[in-house]
């Protein structure tokens, strides 16, 4: 028998809200946080706006703050969302043996130093070159690099820092699956405390690529919406008139732990996570496979693993990107699956409303779904005009709804082709 795993701490750094409530609340309202960016100048670039974290400060949830000054926003939010998350959990006071209690974080990389690498490389490029004196450039740049700042830069830093800020000494992991990686790490958490391994693991992920290399990278694959003119109606998943995403960023959070642990120490039990699956599209790095191939796989290993009908999910947090091929591609897979209950089971995508969150994107829409678990309201999917023939489901349109139900299925499908879905369940 496989050991129970239930979440009893959730916390979150969003651009809709640095807490769990603001967030949820700004979802059901249909509020958007895409804005012009703020970060760096963007005017020449062919995409303008994001979806940023405003008015973050480390100071309120960390005591000193100078030990994370060299510190990317990635780690600084994860300390803030894992901060709310184990207070809530009533686990934030290193009592005890914490051996048992681990971090598994899907991250991404840290705010690298832009400015430094253009202007070296400018530096040594000649009038009219399009290529700079590799030798000289690099000698310039590593004079202008912060040494520390740049350590910064591996992915498993800000595992790191939650683990040594919180004295969370069990298993200690670190996951790179693109989009899905902080579905992923909840997902290898559960596995681990269902075999034994941990009893309690934060889990979840943070990244930013709110920055010049991040923009242009995406830019160049085409994937980012374009629609500079009106920013916050960009976000459009599912709908026939869509161009593509839009980038956010941010932190999420949330505490696994055994059941019989839980109760054990009083703890108050938010929900259930029953149903765990990952796959592969082996199809293509920057596309899913056109049927849902590996999504199709890994939403029924998922159910199968919650022992779970389809006919039994309430509600589905899509990955709705709003890109033509996903949201295609999701819908097919969603109807592969669900088969004749495809076309009544309420769908949205937080991202029409959050952007996408890249590495945390995953966590903050499972956060998500447990809220709309909890409270028996399922977000919209603003910006939602135009129907698309092949996507002809139920979008939840613009209008949030009222509807209590037991078991919520996540998605999150990654570049690279990862595929992670995620159960959550009403404890009973």
């Amino acid at each position: 028998m496989k050991r129970r795993v239930v979440i009893t701490g959730m916390g979150v750094i969003t651009p809709l809200g640095h807490s769990v409530g603001e967030l949820f609340a700004s979802q059901m309202e249909g509020r958007t946080a895409v804005g012009p960016i703020s970060k760096f100048d963007a005017r020449t670039f062919p995409t303008t706006f994001a979806s940023e974290v405003k008015g973050f400060d480390l100071a309120k949830y960390m005591p000193d703050v100078t030990r994370y000054r060299h510190c990317g926003v990635n780690t600084r939010y994860a300390l803030g969302a894992g901060k709310q998350a184990l207070a809530e959990a009533g686990l934030l006071e290193p009592k005890g043996d914490r051996s048992r209690m681990g971090v598994y974080l899907g991250s991404g990389e840290g705010t690298e130093d832009f400015t430094s690498l253009a202007t070296s490389t400018a530096t040594f490029t000649a009038p009219g070159e399009r290529t700079a004196d590799i030798r000289q450039a690099v000698g310039l740049l590593f004079k202008r690099l912060n040494g520390p700042q740049e350590a910064e830069q591996e992915m498993f830093s800000p595992s790191g820092y939650l683990a040594d800020a919180f004295a969370l000494d069990g298993p200690f992991a670190s996951c790179q699956t693109a989009c899905a990686a902080s579905s992923q790490a909840i997902g290898e958490a559960t596995e681990m405390i269902r075999t034994g391994e941990a009893d309690v693991m934060l889990a979840g992920g943070s990244h930013s690529m709110i920055t010049p290399l991040g923009i242009t990278g995406f830019n160049r694959l085409t994937a980012l919406s374009q629609r500079n003119d009106s920013p916050t109606t960009a976000s459009r998943p599912f709908d026939l008139t869509r161009d593509g995403f839009v980038i956010g960023e941010g932190a999420g959070l949330i505490v696994l732990e055994e059941l019989d642990h839980a109760k054990a120490r009083g703890a108050n039990i938010i929900a259930e996570l029953t149903g765990y699956g990952s796959t592969a599209d082996a199809f293509r790095m920057t596309d899913p496979h056109p049927e849902g191939r590996g999504a199709i796989r890994c939403m029924a290993d998922a159910l199968a693993d919650a022992h779970v009908n389809p006919t039994d999910i309430g509600y589905i947090n899509a990955h709705g990107t709003s890109t033509q091929a996903n949201d295609a591609a999701e819908t097919a897979a969603i109807k592969a699956v669900f088969g004749d209950y495809a076309k009544k089971v309420p769908i949205s995508s937080s991202k029409s409303m959050l952007g996408h969150l890249i590495a945390a994107a995953g966590v903050a829409e499972l956060v998500i779904s447990v809220m709309a678990l909890l409270k028996g309201a399922i977000p919209p999917t603003i910006n939602y005009q135009t129907p698309d023939p092949d996507c002809d489901l139920d979008y939840v349109p613009n209008v949030g709804r009222e509807l209590r139900f037991r078991h919520v299925l996540s998605n999150s499908f990654g570049f690279g082709g990862q595929n992670i879905s995620l159960v959550a369940s009403r404890f009973e």
